[in-house]
């Protein structure tokens, strides 16, 4: 006995297999989304947009802006600027922030 309608079984589980094909395409598209966002981004100034110099500052990369003068540090910067024996006058001034004023 022969019939041409699919099982119910069968058509539950070719439902969910569609299902999770898109899930997963959804998903991957989101993270190529994200990554390329992050790209565009990548050594950008956050204030203004113009393209980052990286400048070494007492043995230190700072990313500098070449267009309005902005600033940047990575993890762990501003710390090695602040702990620094000779912090030069960046240094001192964070310093001086992070002690509250106080001397």
């Amino acid at each position: 006995m022969s019939t041409d309608k699919p099982s119910q079984n069968e058509t539950e589980y070719f439902a969910l297999q569609d299902a999770e094909l898109l899930k997963k395409q959804r998903r991957e598209q989101q993270m190529a989304a994200m990554s390329a966002a992050r790209r565009t981004h990548f050594m950008k100034c956050p204030k203004c947009g113009a393209d980052l110099a990286t400048e070494d500052f007492h043995r230190i990369q700072i990313d500098r802006c070449p267009d309005c003068s902005g600033v940047w540090l990575d993890k762990g910067e501003l710390d090695s600027l602040v702990g620094n024996k000779d912090p030069g006058l960046l240094g001192r001034v964070f310093g001086d922030l992070f002690a509250g004023g106080k001397k």
